[in-house]
């Protein structure tokens, strides 16, 4: 038997997402690759005190997929943190948290920062950090009650959704949309593809199950 059909005749790797989010899901489904399963992992998410938000999207995937269990399956996370500067903004859970996050970022610039990180089943990690610049206009309070609630900043960094409603806020973005919704799409298919996951495979088996 060839080399090369050895491969194909190589059970595929599986690929867990270490995330619970369904946007991740979805992005991850629109280049074609669906997880073998999806499997968040439980981590303390606090800022260490001077942390930056970008490191700490980071250092967040990174932990995410070290602490996931199996060791035999690529383990993807990702963590997205908006910042103001040197300010973290929360992911929002209240209407306080919402408006005091939308009142900050109306009418100014700010950077959303999503890290995603690969364990493969050798145990290496390796992570890699997108940042995106983002301008939201200057909100009325009108736009902002109807944002409140429409219910869609629950749960997102700095309080806002980029892929729902609060698209019609934003004057300009330089970087990645994807990345601001949750998962930077081709930065994740290179690192899958660069560390030996076979993505085209995976993308066939979706379209031809």
């Amino acid at each position: 038997m060839r080399e090369t059909d050895a491969r194909m005749a190589e059970p595929r790797p599986r690929l867990i997402l270490a995330s619970a989010s369904p946007r991740r899901l979805d992005l991850l489904a629109s280049v074609g690759l669906v997880p073998d399963a999806v499997e968040p992992t439980d981590i303390d998410e606090s800022e260490i005190p001077g942390e930056l938000p970008g490191p700490l999207a980071q250092r967040l995937a990174l932990e995410k997929a070290s602490a996931h269990g199996d060791t035999e399956a690529y383990v993807l996370a990702a963590d997205t943190v908006v910042g103001v500067g040197r300010r973290v903004l929360p992911k929002a859970e209240t209407e306080a948290q919402a408006r005091a996050c939308l009142a900050l970022l109306s009418g100014r610039n700010h950077r959303v920062y999503t890290g995603i990180a690969l364990r493969t089943p050798d145990g290496e990690l390796t992570a890699k950090l997108v940042e995106t610049r983002v301008k939201l206009k200057r909100l009325s309070r009108p736009e902002v009650e109807h944002y409140i609630a429409s219910g869609e900043w629950r749960g997102k960094a700095g309080g806002y959704g980029i892929q729902g409603r609060a698209g019609a806020f934003v004057i300009s973005l330089i970087g990645s949309y994807t990345g601001v919704v949750g998962l930077p799409v081709y930065e994740t298919v290179n690192l899958l593809a660069g560390r030996g996951y076979p993505v085209f495979e995976a993308r066939n088996e979706a379209k031809n199950p």
